[in-house]
């Protein structure tokens, strides 16, 4: 039996990181393997479980097919590592730390994937994208306005999506999380 995978996706600082964090051990238990993102950035700047390569790096390992996903967005390169094909294929479910804008092409290569979306109020998006300090003030209402255009897109598609919210009870998301995934009933 095939495991199914599960397509985290939300904005920069809605908290996927923390939730999958919060979440690994519990998954773990229940048969379902977070992937580790590789990304063209440092991994301790992130605060997630990920493997920093070089740009160079990073295009000589896409080039030789190690990735079973791999994007561009803000400047970065990000890839799922192509092991997921194989825990997958053993049944195993698998969590993925994905994009917006790269759900698509998910889509067409894992027909059968669950779309989770972590959604949160824009004004705490906007506080927790300012308490990070990552970026500046012009850089944060951009990501705000490309947050409200994704949203807008989803109102008006007819993508399949769970919807989580995280803005404020935060242990109530990360059940929410486990409950939706199950010990592969939501998966199997």
């Amino acid at each position: 039996m095939a495991g199914r995978l599960i397509y985290l996706i939300g904005p920069s600082g809605s908290g996927k990181d923390s939730l999958l964090n919060a979440a690994r051990e519990q998954l773990a238990e229940m048969g379902c393997r977070i992937a580790r993102r590789v990304i063209t950035r440092s991994a301790e700047a992130l605060g997630e479980d990920a493997v920093s390569l070089s740009p160079t790096a990073f295009d000589e390992q896409k080039w030789v097919g190690a990735f079973a996903m791999s994007w561009q967005a803000n400047g970065l390169a990000y890839g799922i590592p192509r092991q997921i094909n194989s825990w997958l294929a053993a049944g195993d479910n698998v969590l993925v730390n994905g994009s917006r804008a790269y759900l698509a092409e998910a889509r067409a290569r894992y027909p059968d994937m669950l779309a989770v979306l972590l959604r949160v109020d824009e004004a705490v998006l906007r506080e927790r994208l300012l308490a990070r300090g990552r970026e500046t003030e012009p850089e944060i209402e951009l990501r705000l306005a490309r947050n409200a255009q994704f949203s807008n897109k989803v109102a008006a598609s007819d993508e399949q999506f769970v919807v989580l919210d995280n803005s404020s009870n935060f242990e109530q998301t990360v059940a929410d999380l486990i409950n939706l995934i199950g010990p592969k009933r939501a998966c199997a």
